[in-house]
C-alpha cells in the first residue's frame, strides 16, 4: 500500500504485540489530514497493524478513537485473537489508551 511506505518503522514485534515509530510530520499521510495540525487518520491506525500481521481486514465491528496520535509518536498495538479470523486491538501512547478496534479478516 502506497501510504503505507515510510509511515513507520517496527521497533519491537512478538506475537500479540508491536511497537512502532511513526514518520515525521512532513509524510503524505500528515500532510493531507489536518494541515498544520497533523494527525494520524484513524483508518491508518487499523492500516499498519493490518499490514504488520499480514490481515486482509473484510469487516469493522468496532471502533473507538479517544486521543490523537501524532507525527513521530511511538505507538504500540496490542493484538488479541477473540476467535479465529476476528481480532481486538488496543492502541496505545505510552500509558495512554488512544484507540480500540474489533475487526474481521
Amino acid at each position: 500500500m502506497k501510504l503505507l511506505k515510510n509511515l513507520f518503522e517496527v521497533i519491537e514485534k512478538s506475537e500479540n504485540y508491536c511497537k512502532v515509530k511513526l514518520a515525521r510530520k512532513e509524510h503524505p499521510v500528515f500532510k493531507a489530514h489536518f494541515p498544520k495540525n497533523e494527525i494520524l487518520p484513524g483508518f491508518m491506525q487499523i492500516d499498519i497493524i493490518a499490514h504488520i500481521l499480514n490481515h486482509k481486514v473484510m469487516a469493522i465491528s468496532k471502533v473507538k478513537f479517544l486521543s490523537i496520535i501524532k507525527p513521530e509518536d511511538i505507538i504500540e498495538y496490542h493484538v488479541t485473537s477473540i476467535k479465529e479470523s476476528r481480532y481486538k486491538i488496543l492502541i496505545k501512547n505510552g500509558n495512554q489508551k488512544v484507540s480500540e478496534i474489533i475487526y474481521e479478516c
